[in-house]
């Protein structure tokens, strides 16, 4: 990695993450409606995974969204214009927070129902299979959406016809409020790769750079025709589940517990002690973080509302 391939990962998670606080503002201020779900702590994640992804390739994630729509580089006034449900959003303001999209940047979205966006993953790899062509898709999920039958029907299939995806969840540690302990037979989530004779792995996902080694690992068993690869990132999201989340089911010492090892402070210490960059290049990204994200919330509020007729646009019947 060059220098710069270093410093755009730093200000990747440091956008993701002032932006998701800025979203929580406005929510509260009754500017965002419906859900929120806030990608603070997740992002060496999303964006660790991009990194990794080659100009052909795909992804797909499931309502905590917003991450992944700025890893992929969908610009964060157009982001923010969608979640306030602006004509200028990614979806014309129809889609919202759990359903950002991007085709052109080959991000097939956000999807709110828990689980439902893995038979399509399955689909865009079969039809990458058809063209003949070396595209992966990344499938991004998190824990709670192994326990339904899409997940087993999904990587059933994908493992029958050896697809080019790469199933990758995000162990965040809780469905909703439910700790895996509770809902799940096994904890450690990679093992249920192994009733469909899956290649699987674990990876710390609180370190960005770790994040990236897998997960490009991961696209080339994937590409190299092996078929599909189970990835479990150990992550940990320091907000609610969504804006609504009261959090009587942890403990505020585990939360402290997880922040103590924030992915974006990590990287910052890497980065400084390993002599890649000082600190006041760093302080310069965050700067710059902040104009862009005032930038985005300027151009969301300043946006028109959707036209009234706009309703009959883009529907089937």
């Amino acid at each position: 990695m060059e220098k710069s391939d270093y410093l755009r990962l730093y200000q990747q998670m440091v956008l993701i993450r002032r932006i998701e606080e800025k979203c929580a503002e406005l929510y509260q201020q009754g500017k965002i409606g419906g859900f929120l779900h806030l990608y603070i702590g997740q992002e060496a994640v999303g964006v660790g995974a991009v990194a990794a992804m080659k100009p052909q390739d795909h992804i797909i994630t499931a309502y905590r969204d917003h991450g992944i729509a700025l890893a992929v580089g969908m610009e964060a006034g157009v982001m923010m214009a969608e979640l306030l449900g602006k004509a200028t959003g990614s979806s014309g303001g129809k889609g919202g927070s759990m359903h950002l999209a991007d085709v052109s940047k080959n991000f097939w979205g956000g999807h709110a129902i828990v689980g439902a966006h893995l038979p399509l993953a399955t689909g865009l790899a079969l039809s990458f299979q058809y063209q003949h062509n070396d595209s992966v898709i990344i499938c991004m999920m998190g824990d709670g959406a192994t326990n339904i039958g899409y997940f087993h029907e999904s990587l059933n299939l994908s493992k029958v016809w050896k697809l080019p995806v790469v199933w990758m969840v995000e162990n965040n540690q809780y469905g909703m409020g439910t700790a895996i302990e509770r809902a799940s037979a096994v904890s450690e989530i990679r093992q249920k790769a192994e009733g469909y004779a899956m290649e699987s792995a674990r990876v710390d996902g609180m370190d960005v750079l770790a994040m990236k080694d897998a997960a490009a690992a991961a696209l080339e068993h994937a590409r190299s025709g092996k078929g599909p690869f189970f990835l479990e990132a150990i992550t940990y999201r320091f907000r609610g589940h969504s804006m609504g989340d009261p959090e009587r089911y942890r403990k505020p010492d585990e939360i402290k517990k997880w922040q103590e090892d924030d992915p974006i402070g990590r990287y910052h210490d890497h980065l400084t002690k390993k002599k890649i960059a000082a600190a006041k290049e760093l302080e310069a990204i965050e700067a710059q973080v902040e104009e862009e994200t005032a930038a985005a919330v300027r151009f969301a509020e300043e946006s028109p509302n959707p036209a009234p007729e706009a309703l009959w646009e883009n529907i089937y019947a």
